[in-house]
């Protein structure tokens, strides 16, 4: 009897992970896996990100208006599992040190400024928020209101002679981390 019981909770466990499994790899087709370079000056940067839809819904507002995303709340930057960055060397975002290593991002959007955070808890999946005492690095940056819609959400980089910046970008918003090598 005990055979059939053990034999009867492993399967269920197989099967449930084989569905959870399944589930992670569906999702990716409405929000495709990406990833964002960045290898000059000293700097070797990469972010990978899951990229949802607009699908003509409203993507940052107040809660009242239905947004997908509300003022003041948590968000993965993505969908699927958290959005990482990993840098090889030290780097300055907005002035604040970043350590070397893997971490994930998060953010917190408002209507003017977002509070974009790094988390040494880099390995979740799904929209629940980390523990943000696990937060390395905090910093607010401000928002800009674009006239053009970007219905799928992007990260990438854009570079001068001077300075680098992480460019989010969705819907009509988008935030520039500016980013610097530790010297």
């Amino acid at each position: 009897m005990i055979k059939k019981v053990l034999i009867g909770i492993l399967a269920a466990f197989v099967i449930i992970a084989g569905l959870l499994t399944y589930l992670r790899s569906a999702t990716k087709k409405h929000s495709p896996e990406a990833t964002a370079t960045y290898k000059n000056k000293g700097l070797d940067i990469a972010i990978k990100y899951c990229q949802p839809f607009k699908k003509n819904r409203i993507i940052f507002g107040d809660e009242s208006t239905g947004a997908l995303q509300p003022y003041g709340k948590y968000w993965r930057l993505g969908a699927n599992e958290a959005t990482t960055l990993t840098t090889k060397t030290p780097i300055l975002i907005g002035g604040k040190l970043l350590p070397a290593g893997l971490y994930a991002m998060y953010a917190i959007p408002q209507e003017k400024t977002w509070t974009i955070a790094f988390n040494t808890e880099n390995d979740r999946w799904g929209a629940t928020a980390p523990n943000m005492e696990n937060d390395v690095l905090r910093i607010d940056v401000p928002t800009l209101t674009e006239l053009n819609i970007t219905e799928q959400f992007v990260i990438n980089f854009e570079s001068n002679d001077t300075a680098l910046n992480l460019i989010l970008n969705w819907d009509n918003v988008k935030v520039y981390l500016p980013i610097l090598p530790n010297q």
